[in-house]
């Protein structure tokens, strides 16, 4: 399968390339980047770190659409969105790590998914998908006697919070408890804020250092909590997961997925 990345140069993409690369079934074909970046003209095999492979990172986009089978985006929310009407045009499948979209966003995934295979995860990793099982069914088991809280801790140069993955984990808690999670979630906190209300999703947002992505949910009752945490520690846990979800878009129907889609988990 063609595979092509844009944002190659950057760390993670970089990651996605090397990844392909050692995947069975997977060819990478091609990357972009913006226009004045240096890894413009540069082989992509050696900006990866592998072998010479004589394709030149481009820097547009619509030409990498047109001759992929399928592309994996961890850019920026207005660069995605930009790529899914290319994904839409070209008939290409898209795998979206991108992390912040709005709602108005996910519209526009939603919409090149009748199309084309679209697949979006805030988070990639097996693990996290079978994290976000778990908060589901433990908020549903326990009720509003125990009060949820997400935690979660990245790198310094992350841009957004919270996390994507942390957005995820806090509504799959919200569908367990049976709530509307935009009225229940509780982005920060500061000054006097009352006492807490019973059906609050409270998250809390740490940045510092190399941290590539650690996240707990935490259930607070009378007397015990109840902690569900996932650590990663190798960001080849994600460009894996990329790759593989990629991989599994070769033939599927046009849609917009996940990657419980992907795993089989739902």
């Amino acid at each position: 399968m063609k595979i092509g990345i844009v944002g190659c140069a950057g760390r993670m993409g970089r990651m996605l390339g090397i990844t392909a690369l050692e995947t069975a079934g997977a060819d990478l074909s091609g990357g972009t980047e913006k226009p004045g970046n240096p890894a413009i003209g540069e082989d992509l095999g050696t900006l990866v770190g592998s072998q010479h492979l004589g394709i030149s990172v481009g820097d547009d986009p619509r030409d990498l659409f047109a001759a992929m089978d399928g592309v994996i985006d961890f850019t920026t929310p207005s660069a995605t969105i930009a790529h899914a009407h290319l994904a839409k045009k070209n008939g290409t499948a898209l795998v979206v790590g991108t992390t912040g979209l709005s709602d108005a966003d996910m519209a526009v995934l939603a919409e090149a998914g009748k199309s084309t295979a679209v697949v979006h995860a805030g988070n990639m990793s097996l693990g996290v998908n079978l994290l976000m099982g778990l908060v589901e069914l433990v908020a549903g088991a326990l009720g509003p006697d125990y009060d949820i809280e997400v935690l979660e801790m990245h790198h310094k140069h992350k841009i957004d919070a919270p996390s994507g993955t942390a957005l995820m984990l806090g509504k799959a808690a919200a569908v367990g408890r049976n709530i509307n999670h935009e009225a229940a979630a509780v982005m920060c906190r500061e000054g006097e804020m009352g006492v807490r209300p019973e059906s609050a999703i409270g998250y809390a947002t740490l940045r510092g250092g190399d941290v590539i992505g650690e996240h707990s949910v935490i259930f607070a009752g009378a007397g015990e909590r109840i902690e569900l945490s996932h650590k990663a520690t190798d960001r080849a846990l994600f460009a894996k997961g990329a790759v593989h979800a990629t991989l599994w878009t070769d033939g599927r129907a046009p849609g917009l997925y996940t990657m419980r889609n992907v795993l089989g988990l739902d």
